[in-house]
């Protein structure tokens, strides 16, 4: 009996992945596209979608605001300077003073820098510092960011409802033609540039070069950043769907380093950025060169952030 349950559950699994084959050849014979290539993208969005499924990936944020200069008392009872969403209802006392961040725990609160218990005043260090210095009350952490001249907090939690909501991104359905080899042109020197983000603040980039190429017959030309520690590179791009199908601030872009002075540009893999995901997070806008006037009609679409 078990040998015949065991064959049947691998014709089973044989006839699905011949069905999945199946439609697949026949998406790829509407679009254009070899069955490789649609491969090649599933693959993308598969992958995509396991790590916006960590629970230390960005739909982990349930909590995020400002730091003012001074004291500010943290908890999760309603009478706090800042209020978390979980945790002992009073963690304790974060001092902002110029660019030092000091910690003072609440005396029982269980709280831990980093992992480790502690009951003396901590120096934080922030994200751009060398950071983040995470307080933590059992899975849940607290800490301090900064966005151009902006200190933050942010709180995540890996059993937040968005994480346990999460089934997946829209998309549009995949368009070989938004599949580019643009031409590549480096810069003698990366051009300095301030990125605008989703909270008003800029944040310094450099950019390496620009890469041009036509779509139905006109030319359109991309600047993007390289990313500290990568030679991708990272394009912030918007186009006449952002604001409608897709996000109104931007979508990302990566590509492998250029080759021989091209680039491949594949907008089906065009993906929301993190403030897209979740509220709480911060994240560069496109700048203006980077908008085009045509419609995108490839890559993620808008993720409902009510999920």
């Amino acid at each position: 009996m078990k040998r015949i349950a065991l064959s049947l559950v691998v014709a089973v699994l044989a006839a699905c992945s011949a069905q999945h084959q199946a439609v697949r050849n026949d998406v790829a014979a509407t679009s254009g596209a070899s069955a490789e290539y649609l491969a090649s993208v599933e693959q993308w969005r598969s992958e995509r979608a396991e790590k916006l499924r960590n629970p230390d990936g960005w739909l982990s944020f349930t909590g995020s605001g400002q730091v003012s200069e001074g004291e500010s008392s943290i908890g999760s009872a309603a009478g706090n300077t800042i209020v978390v969403p979980k945790g002992p209802a009073k963690w304790g006392t974060l001092h902002l003073a110029g660019a030092a961040l000091r910690f003072n725990a609440e005396k029982g609160s269980g709280v831990t820098i980093d992992g480790k218990p502690f009951d003396s005043a901590v120096l934080l260090t922030q994200l751009d510092k060398g950071g983040p210095t995470a307080i933590h009350a059992g899975k849940q952490r607290f800490y301090v960011v900064k966005t151009g001249d902006v200190y933050g907090w942010r709180f995540r939690d890996p059993e937040s409802p968005a994480l346990a909501a999460f089934n997946g991104v829209p998309h549009f359905p995949v368009d070989p033609s938004w599949r580019i080899e643009a031409t590549w042109t480096a810069y003698p020197q990366p051009l300095k540039t301030d990125l605008v983000t989703s909270n008003g603040t800029t944040e310094a980039a450099e950019i390496p070069g620009e890469a041009s190429f036509e779509h139905d017959g006109k030319r359109f030309t991309l600047k993007p950043i390289v990313e500290e520690g990568s030679t991708d590179l990272f394009f912030i791009i918007a186009d006449r769907t952002s604001g409608k199908e897709t996000y109104g601030g931007a979508r990302f872009l990566y590509t492998d380093a250029p080759k021989d002075g091209r680039v491949v540009l594949d907008f089906n893999r065009a993906q929301n950025p993190p403030c897209a995901l979740n509220g709480h997070v911060v994240c560069p806008t496109a700048p203006a060169g980077n908008r085009l006037p045509v419609r995108v009609e490839a890559g993620e679409k808008t993720y409902p952030l009510e999920h």
